[in-house]
């Protein structure tokens, strides 16, 4: 497994340089960038192909290598949205990534598939989101980049079981799960979405959580939570998983760069970790 790093673990509006050369000096192997508006620092929906191309460049250079890409845009224009033009710019949101993905020969970019709101209700969440999957698909195969679902505080696909039929029902080998450790300690136990989501799994976010805080305060850096993670890393081998470990944690007000350090020696010592998955950490 690599050791990654996800943009936003800078503070926004960070040179691309500095997040390169940051990421570089602290010993990371990956960075995860996020496609972000018009004018937002580096990919963004108005990035073309080779200019995607010159940012991959610009990253090799740095010493680092990228898998996959992310955005916060579909919060803005869910797939699951009651606003039929709200989802087709979603969907537009998706393609974009894609292309972008394929110029930078990256194998997936993280998808949120729904929302649920009092106005959007869970069952019409699932079936809208799970087609404009569906009609995503085809144009990830052409483009030979997966659609890798995150699990998400976004009240939807709140167990494995669940999550691991919407991705089967899609029906395609080219829609797979973003799995992120520390979404699920408020309803869960990562190592078992782990095994249940299986080969699944495509991309992983490592973050880490304090159950006792029950809200969005409760994420902190890895270590400093409740995850159990030796029984993560554990079932992530048991898995085969081979690709990053992508950080993806809040941003230090201050010494933005400190962050990367010290999230690179924690990830040293998750993947030095030997554990069954019934051990604690």
């Amino acid at each position: 497994m690599k050791k990654g790093i996800n943009q936003w673990c800078y503070p926004s509006g960070t040179p691309l340089s500095n997040v390169l050369s940051w990421t570089k000096e602290a010993g990371f192997d990956a960075i995860e960038l996020n496609v972000g508006k018009a004018g937002d620092i580096g990919l963004t929906m108005d990035t073309t192909p080779a200019e995607a191309q010159e940012i991959k460049t610009q990253i090799l250079k740095a010493g680092l290598t990228i898998e996959s890409l992310s955005t916060a845009l579909l919060w803005e224009y869910p797939l699951s949205s009651n606003i039929a033009e709200e989802r087709e710019k979603g969907k537009h949101i998706v393609k974009k990534m894609l292309e972008l993905a394929a110029a930078m020969e990256l194998d997936a970019v993280l998808v949120v598939p729904g929302v649920v709101t009092p106005d959007v209700a869970y069952d019409a969440c699932y079936q809208d989101s799970l087609q404009a999957i569906k009609d995503l698909a085809p144009y990830a195969e052409q483009l030979n980049v997966k659609i890798a679902i995150e699990n998400v505080w976004n009240q939807f696909l709140l167990s494995p079981i669940e999550m691991a039929a919407y991705i089967d029902d899609a029906n395609s080998e080219f829609v797979g799960a973003y799995f992120d450790v520390g979404n699920v300690l408020q309803f869960g136990y990562p190592e078992q979405w782990i095994r249940i989501l299986g080969p699944r799994i495509v991309k992983v976010h490592v973050k880490d959580f304090n159950k006792s805080a029950g809200n969005m305060t409760g994420f902190t850096n890895l270590l400093a939570g409740d995850v159990n993670w030796k029984a993560v890393m554990s079932e992530l081998r048991n898995i085969d998983y081979s690709g990053a470990l992508t950080a993806e944690l809040t941003a230090y007000k201050s010494s933005p760069s400190a962050l990367a350090h010290d999230t690179a020696g924690h990830l040293d010592l998750l993947l030095s970790m030997q554990s069954s998955p019934a051990a604690r950490n």
